[in-house]
């Protein structure tokens, strides 16, 4: 894993390019849960950094492909 202060710097960054108000208020709600675990929290702030970079990156399943996923299982 990254160290903190690269990880903290690369989130500052993520968060100041951001635009969506969506994702802005899911990263606000996420760390303002002070009673979170703070393992549980650091999961879940890679999780949505990963998520983020799928975004970017393109990495999305169309509302037809979730369906489908969803009808498989």
């Amino acid at each position: 894993m990254e160290n903190k202060g690269h990880l903290k710097s690369e989130l500052v960054e993520m968060i100041e390019q951001e635009t969506d108000t969506h994702v802005l208020e899911a990263i606000y709600t996420l760390l303002s849960r002070t009673s979170l675990n703070p393992l549980l929290r650091e999961k879940f702030t890679i999780r949505a950094l990963k998520a983020e970079e799928d975004i970017k990156s393109g990495r999305l399943f169309s509302s037809d492909e979730i369906k489908a996923r969803i009808n498989k299982s």
